[in-house]
This record gives C-alpha cells, structure tokens and sequence, in this order.
C-alpha cells in the first residue's frame, strides 16, 4: 500500500494537472523487485534512469506540439484563419473518399468577390485585406463546424459542404449574397460596395480535386458574367 503522503501527492498532481512525483516503486514494481533488495548504487542508479526518462519524454511532447503547430502553419492561409489552397485542394479528396463510402451527397462551392479590385484601387491593400478578413469570418459563421473554408487566391474563396445537396448549397450562397447587399463591409466607418459571384458543382468520388475546383470555377464565371 502506498504513503498516505504519496497518494495526496498524485492526487494533488492529477487535480493541477502536473504529473505526479516520481517513486522509485514506479520502476521497482515493473520490474518485480522489492525495493528492500536494492544497493544504494542501484537505487541511485534506477533514479538516474527515471531522469533522464521524464526528460526524453517531455522532449518527445515539445517536438510532437511543435510539430502539430508546424502542420497546422502550413495548412492556414498566410492572411486568413482558414485553409490555403494546398490544404483545401487534400480535404476535397478526403471528403471525395467519405461521399463515396458512404453514399451521401456533398457540394464544393467556388466564390469570387464583385468589386475587390476597385476597393483595393480605391482605398489601398489595408481595406482589401480587412474585406477578406470580414468576408471569411462571415463564411466561419455561416457554415458548420463539419464544413470546410479555403482561400483559394486572392479574392476567391472555396467551401466543402458535406452532406449538402445542391438545393442547399444554392440556398446558403443565395444568403451570403444577400448579407452582403443588406449589411454591407465597412472600411472606416464607410460601406464598401463589394458583392459575390459562386459556382456550386456535387462533390463526386474519384473525380480529379483539382478539376473538380476548375469545374466549379467555371460555373462561377458564368454567374459572374449573368450578372454583368
């Protein structure tokens, strides 16, 4: 049976969150040793041991955390807090896999803003930016946590919309556009005029990602050029 001392101490450590104090009976237990029969040298020894475990352990943990923090770094867009195209383009596979597995419809939707090249003329690049920003927290608000959001380039943004046929898909653009005429971006207190044009196209298994994204492209320039 443990020390009344020990068991507070792990139970204070489990409570904080830090990891409880190491005991020699950590080591002793495993190997199925009483620790009674070790030398002095050995106890040192087996301590010594224990050590430099915790310390490779942690150095393990620090490179994993860095490691994730590098990963997601290298999926987020360098402006925006939501994918980049290369990180956007491997998630349309990965949904490309699950609408097949599963049998379930999904939509990719293409979007271009209207205007974002008079605002950037206009105002400079520091207005063009806070658009962006604005425009893709409206898009984080709009879609669900499942759903996926890139910047495909520029003013062009891209949505995954799983379990999403193309009547709803049409449905959630068909809003965004109308937020955007009804409660319109700021840019120092002034409404800029900035609209969108979206392509919609079903998400379908085996299709090339990147033609898929073309595809969807296209039929954002027809909407864009039937609304000139």
């Amino acid at each position: 049976m443990p020390a009344r001392g020990a068991t507070s101490a792990s139970a204070a450590a489990a409570y904080s969150g830090a990891p409880a104090p190491r005991s020699i009976a950590d080591t002793t237990s495993i190997m199925g040793i009483p620790e009674t029969e070790l030398t002095p040298k050995v106890k040192e020894a087996i301590f010594t041991l224990m050590e430099e475990v915790d310390k490779l352990r942690h150095s393990v943990e620090g490179l994993n955390r860095r490691l994730a923090e590098a990963e997601q770094a290298a999926d987020q867009d360098v402006l925006l807090p939501i994918y980049n195209r290369r990180a956007f383009v491997r998630e349309l596979t990965r949904v490309q896999a699950t609408v097949e597995r599963y049998n379930s419809p999904g939509s990719l939707v293409y979007i271009d803003l209207n205007g974002f090249k008079d605002i950037n003329d206009k105002y400079g690049h520091q207005a063009g930016d806070a658009v962006l920003a604005e425009f893709s927290a409206r898009l984080i608000h709009s879609v669900r946590e499942t759903d996926i959001i890139g910047r495909l380039g520029g003013d062009e943004f891209g949505l995954i919309l799983s379990r999403t046929n193309q009547e709803s898909a049409t449905f959630l653009t068909a809003r965004l556009t109308r937020e955007l005429e009804e409660r319109p971006i700021l840019w120092q207190g002034e409404a800029v005029q900035v609209g969108m044009a979206y392509g919609i196209v079903p998400i379908e298994p085996g299709k090339n990602a990147e033609q898929a994204l073309s595809d969807a492209d296209s039929k954002m320039y027809a909407h864009k050029r039937q609304d000139r």
